[in-house]
């Protein structure tokens, strides 16, 4: 399976993240220049401005945060507000279907869990070529048939 990507691999929205830190940095810079132009605010004043600006880079870094990582023992799925491990067993479809926000990875617990790191917005077919490359290695790594069946 030559087509298949060397491992490890980062899945992530390239141009989102970019466009996302960029706007945090202007933000943080505006916010604190106007509080530090405007000569009839206080110190704590300023201050609050400088820690607004501060809060909304924080979150729009939280925003680009968002990755995918393949590795030879699974898939790290790196979300705004958190992250989980998950063995290469563990992943039995990569689905990213016309009009889906980001690719959704079905569990073999039954669930089904997003992947923001794998999202169509800015680079549709970026996103498109990462959701296949992912599927291939989530089929390359699965459990041969013929194993054991869990039932």
């Amino acid at each position: 399976m030559s087509d298949l990507p060397t491992l490890p691999v980062t899945f992530r929205p390239g141009h989102t993240r970019a466009i996302l830190l960029t706007a945090g940095v202007a933000i943080f810079v505006v916010i604190s220049g106007v509080a530090m132009l405007l000569e009839q605010l206080g110190p704590g004043e300023r201050l609050s401005f400088v820690v607004t600006g501060a809060l909304i880079f924080w979150v729009l870094a939280r925003l680009a945060r968002v990755k995918v990582v393949a590795d030879e023992s699974g898939v790290t799925v790196v979300n705004i507000a958190g992250k989980r491990r998950l063995a290469w067993a563990e992943i039995l479809r990569v689905n990213l279907r016309p009009g889906d926000p980001w690719v959704f990875l079905d569990l073999s617990d039954g669930t089904s869990l997003a992947a923001l790191g794998i999202q169509p917005g800015l680079a549709k077919q970026r996103a498109i070529a990462d959701a296949c490359a992912l599927r291939a290695l989530a089929e390359a790594h699965a459990a041969p048939p013929g194993g054991e069946d869990r039932g």
